[in-house]
């Protein structure tokens, strides 16, 4: 399954991935998907909202168990987020069937489209629309950087726009979902563990700030005569890494937007997108609020005009205690040589599907050990006995909850 996934959307320049939603590229891991879920005899679905489902059972029995997460990449992401937690996922379920185990309750892997929000600029599309925490309309409104609306890449790719909306009767046949995803960060490296349970995901958000200024001529205007918006956006990056800091969280301006764009143009509009963290929402705010009080003193400053715009946030999602108990306790008693294992549980500050549909299902996450703790880049990497750990633990999980 892996070498079979591996290729598709792979940049041969820096070889990460660029893996868009609605693109060939996520095209090609659809079409993956739907034939791993045919070559097992599950019911294949795709729901209104893109987000494609391969059933065990009679969906709507209700209180199904589901595991999965995504496809998508961001620019020139790694190989394993996101995809790992799809492929343990199905490799899971040939566990489960190795096994002999019975199933007792509806079973489903799924994929989510665009949780990565490359190209739109907003993560987990497709659980935020099924869980209605994105209306159908705000969704209409997104553009890429091409101009390309969002109903225009999907009737695109041969689906229906129209048809997107909350799925409040879908999620209400899921009893529990849980997750599997390569861990972002280095804790289980630091424990010694391949596999950890999620507690809770930090609040975060993204937040756009608009400098603009004057476009003149590089080399006939007087600095002092300038209205350079890039000044106080330089400044605002800098003053980011500061209150982060200062407050303990994170954040970071990893995304730029230049107008006109030209080598020897004074900029007219410079539009950088904040992306901040922080393990509890107080801190999230000290950073947030520095950062924009000091573009705004830098701004003003430098006579240029300032917009921040608040594009996306989600607040900090505790995960069901009881579900995550379970897993705890389902982890405690199983292990490959059927003696158990402790498990750590630690948080997150990465965004998942998982999060989003919390506010709605019982869900749950499993992290696989990451020994650089890099994600996002083509350097990600997980071991391939942790990868093993990871499905054998997955299994394990969805043995205790689904099967008898």
């Amino acid at each position: 399954m892996w070498r079979s996934l591996r290729p598709v959307g792979r940049s041969d320049a820096s070889g990460g991935y660029r893996r868009y939603a609605w693109t060939g590229a996520d095209t090609e891991c659809r079409l993956w998907f739907q034939a791993q879920a045919e070559a097992r005899r599950l019911d294949y679905e795709v729901d209104r909202n893109g987000n494609q489902w391969a059933w065990l059972g009679d969906p709507l029995a209700g209180d199904a168990v589901v595991t999965g997460s995504h496809l998508d990449s961001v620019p020139d992401g790694g190989a394993f987020d996101g995809p790992l937690g799809v492929v343990s996922s199905f490799a899971a379920l040939d566990e489960l069937r190795r096994r002999k185990a019975v199933f007792t309750r509806p079973f489903a892997i799924t994929n989510f489209g665009d949780e990565e929000g490359a190209r739109f600029g907003l993560a987990c599309v497709g659980s935020r629309l099924a869980a209605g925490q994105l209306t159908a309309e705000q969704a209409h409104r997104l553009r890429d950087g091409d101009g390309v609306s969002l109903p225009q890449a999907m009737e695109a790719a041969g689906y229906d726009p129209d048809a997107i909306g909350p799925d409040p009767e879908r999620l209400a046949r899921i009893g529990a979902f849980v997750e599997l995803h390569v861990e972002q960060g280095r804790a289980l490296d630091l424990s010694g563990d391949p596999v950890g349970i999620a507690s809770a995901i930090w609040p975060h958000g993204r937040w756009r700030f608009d400098f603009r200024g004057e476009a003149n001529h590089a080399g006939t205007t007087r600095l002092a005569d300038r209205r350079d918006p890039m000044l106080p956006y330089a400044e605002t990056v800098l003053a980011a890494r500061r209150e982060a800091e200062l407050a303990g969280g994170l954040a970071t301006f990893g995304k730029i937007a230049v107008e006109p764009n030209g080598v020897n143009a004074i900029p007219s509009l410079v539009r950088g997108w904040l992306d901040s963290r922080a393990a509890d929402q107080a801190t999230l705010d000290a950073v947030v609020s520095g950062v924009e009080r000091a573009a705004r003193e830098h701004a003003e400053r430098a006579g240029i005009d300032l917009d921040v715009v608040r594009e996306s946030f989600t607040p900090v999602v505790d995960f069901q205690h009881a579900l995550r108990d379970e897993i705890g306790r389902v982890l405690a008693k199983r292990g490959p040589d059927g003696g158990g294992r402790t498990v750590p549980v630690l948080g997150t500050g990465a965004g998942h599907d998982a999060g989003i549909l919390s506010a709605s299902v019982p869900t749950a996450m499993l992290f696989v050990r990451n020994p650089t703790g890099i994600s996002h880049s083509p350097a990600e990497h997980a071991a391939e006995d942790d990868c093993v750990a990871g499905v054998r633990a997955l299994a394990d999980v969805l043995e205790g909850l689904a099967c008898s």
